[in-house]
């Protein structure tokens, strides 16, 4: 844990920066499964979209995910754009792409029903992201913030002592977010070539700080 703290100008008080953090098993997956589709055509191309996504949806959802967890997340068209010698830039088509975002909440069967997914569209799929994170992070948040109070008082508590005083009520409490770290990687195995990749789940951190102010007592 980093400290940081310093007895202000003004006499009397002492103020202490404590950090903390608390690890927890994530037990939500958020995933970004997406098509792209290219066509003469934006009509075309749009069709095969919508037809791409909703085989994609109807796979999630005869896999058990609700219909509250599966979310339309982007739709694009865009002209299909090809550099040829002796003629330049010129129009061959249109690509569509469109994406879905989606909760998977049981972690035990989410890379099965990933690889069904991307499976269905073919070659036209996309997996934009996969993120393994906490549903509900109150109770780890509040044992990181516990972890940062104490944190703070044994550093301020410190500096008490080495200016012969004792630290008395609390005057000001900051809770400050700490400055965002690299996020934590879920672990990927390699299963067989039908199942796909499998994901381990590891660990999540959420990290706290807060900054204190107390009085101080001869």
């Amino acid at each position: 844990m980093e400290r940081e703290a310093h007895v202000r100008a003004e006499p009397g008080t002492v103020t202490a920066t404590g950090t903390g953090w608390a690890e927890a098993a994530p037990d939500l997956m958020l995933v970004s499964v997406g098509v792209e589709c290219r066509a003469e055509s934006v009509a075309e191309a749009y069709e095969a979209a919508g037809q791409g996504l909703a085989a994609v949806a109807s796979v999630l959802r005869s896999r058990g995910v609700a219909a509250d967890d599966i979310r339309s997340a982007g739709l694009a068209v865009r002209a299909d754009l090809a550099w040829r010698d002796g003629e330049g830039q010129r129009l061959v088509g249109y690509v569509a792409s469109s994406s879905v975002a989606v909760r998977l909440r049981d972690l035990g069967s989410a890379s099965a029903v990933v690889s069904e997914a991307v499976r269905t569209a073919g070659d036209d799929v996309r997996l934009n992201s996969l993120q393994l994170v906490l549903s509900d992070d109150s109770v780890v948040r509040a044992q990181a913030r516990d972890a940062a109070w104490k944190d703070a008082l044994s550093s301020a508590g410190q500096y008490a002592a080495l200016a012969s005083a004792t630290l008395g009520r609390v005057l000001t409490v900051i809770d400050t977010r700490p400055a965002p770290g690299p996020l934590p990687l879920a672990g990927i195995q390699r299963a067989s070539a039908t199942e796909g990749p499998s994901v381990e789940p590891g660990v999540n951190r959420v990290e706290a700080a807060v900054t204190v102010t107390w009085e101080l007592r001869p």
